[in-house]
């Protein structure tokens, strides 16, 4: 795999990054519809192949805040031809990694000595890297270790990147700008903590330490004392990471088992820590020998208010879907519907989230719930591919949602995603 020796770090270089990236996608256009004139049948494959393959290896030697937002629209099955979901899926894990003469440098800014040094041993290249980091292997002892660091210069960027990062979202995945300037401030606060170690390590500890008593979960020891800002060190966790595992073929029992103790993970952080896990890829869980559920990576966690949660988890009240007036009060809350919509506005985005509020509930309003029904897949994304051309929807003058959700959603949809690919039945009763 090819590593970067360096990361544009000046607001100029990323910038000019950004513009020639532009000029690539120009490009592209044009070659496609200098094509398409000569073949009228022509379809976008090839656009969206050539797209995301340049898109990608610019984010790639960026990292960063730019990088994490494709690797997140990558999840949304709804929003990108498939093209752009599997390459930008790469960055869940398996992006280009830095050299190692950089990983060195870290290391001698916050120990004053090389990772050689601090370890009996480390690894030169990374064993795994993704958008805001890689991880190489160490030992010290008889311990294995996993060490995360950071690549230089994310913290500082994240801001920039998402602002550069917009004309290309908004034009080329069609996003309405009053929704994008809504929700890339929440966007932008997760992924300033997440380039805080500090916070991560804390969180980690916090959270495995709450969670640890469910059954079929495992996590790592996390160790303050050769942790940093910037790096962070665990024991390694043995096994192969849920995406690897899932090409293979695997019992209906071990798919159950390992199923229930993500949702149980999940249901315990929502409704009892109100402190949320809220990165859900496969890259993210780690399958181990005893076939438990190992987690990793608490660098994206979304905190819920009390307040905030009385809200929300109305929505799971089985009286919210025939109880107009609630619903109406509900629905305004959330801002899905304003006092100041006219009447046709109003009775389209209510029949809209009533929909898709009955689709998401599905699974809460029964003991048990299998998540291979690829028919109820099928209506879910179908609707959501509908919603995403729905042009009430691009054109709306105010966002469609609260900031809040953002972050709620996404964990949800990222957790019945990797459910639906387990084929896992589950007891989900509320």
């Amino acid at each position: 795999m090819k590593e970067y020796d360096r990361i544009p770090v000046t607001k100029v270089h990323r910038a000019s990054k950004f513009i020639s990236t532009g000029a690539k996608i120009g490009t592209n256009y044009l070659k496609h519809y200098g094509k398409k004139f000569m073949n009228p049948g022509r379809t976008s494959d090839q656009l969206h192949e050539d797209n995301a393959e340049d898109i990608y290896n610019s984010l790639s030697e960026l990292k960063g805040g730019a990088l994490k937002v494709a690797q997140m629209l990558s999840m949304d099955k709804n929003l990108l031809p498939t093209a752009y979901q599997q390459k930008f899926s790469m960055a869940q894990y398996s992006a280009p990694p830095l050299s190692y003469p950089l990983v060195v440098k870290t290391f001698k800014k916050y120990f004053g000595k090389g990772p050689e040094q601090v370890f009996d041993s480390f690894t030169n290249k990374a064993v795994n890297a993704a958008s805001m980091g890689q991880v190489h292997q160490a030992f010290l002892g008889n311990k294995k270790l996993a060490v995360k660091i950071q690549y230089p210069g994310v913290g500082d960027s994240v801001k920039s990147d998402l602002a550069m990062v917009k004309p290309i979202a908004l034009t080329m995945f069609k996003l309405n700008p009053v929704e994008y300037d809504e929700f890339i401030q929440e966007v932008e606060s997760r992924m300033l903590e997440e380039t805080d170690y500090t916070l991560e390590l804390q969180r980690s500890m916090d959270l495995s330490e709450k969670t640890k008593r469910i059954k079929n979960i495992v996590f790592p020891t996390y160790y303050p004392e050769y942790s940093t800002p910037k790096i962070l060190t665990m024991d390694w966790l043995e096994g192969s990471t849920l995406s690897e595992v899932l090409k293979h073929t695997l019992a209906q029992n071990e798919r159950d088992k390992l199923g229930q103790a993500m949702w149980d993970f999940y249901h315990f952080q929502m409704h009892t820590l109100k402190a949320v896990h809220a990165d859900p890829h496969p890259g993210n869980f780690i399958i181990t020998p005893e076939s438990k559920l190992g987690i990793i990576d608490f660098g994206c966690v979304k905190e819920i208010s009390n307040s905030f949660y009385k809200i929300y988890f109305q929505l799971l009240d089985p009286e919210i879907l025939g109880n107009s007036k609630k619903r109406e009060k509900l629905f305004q809350e959330l801002n899905f519907v304003y006092s100041a919509d006219n009447p046709s506005e109003r009775e389209f985005f209510s029949s809209v989230f009533t929909t898709l509020v009955e689709l998401l509930g599905r699974p809460f309003r029964s003991a048990v719930f299998d998540f291979a029904d690829n028919a109820y897949f099928d209506e879910l994304y179908s609707f959501g591919q509908k919603i995403s051309m729905m042009k009430e929807f691009r054109e709306s003058k105010k966002a469609r949602g609260v900031r809040d959700a953002l972050y709620i959603n996404r964990t949800y949809f990222g957790l019945y995603t990797i459910l639906h690919d387990l084929k896992a039945s589950i007891k989900t009763a509320y």
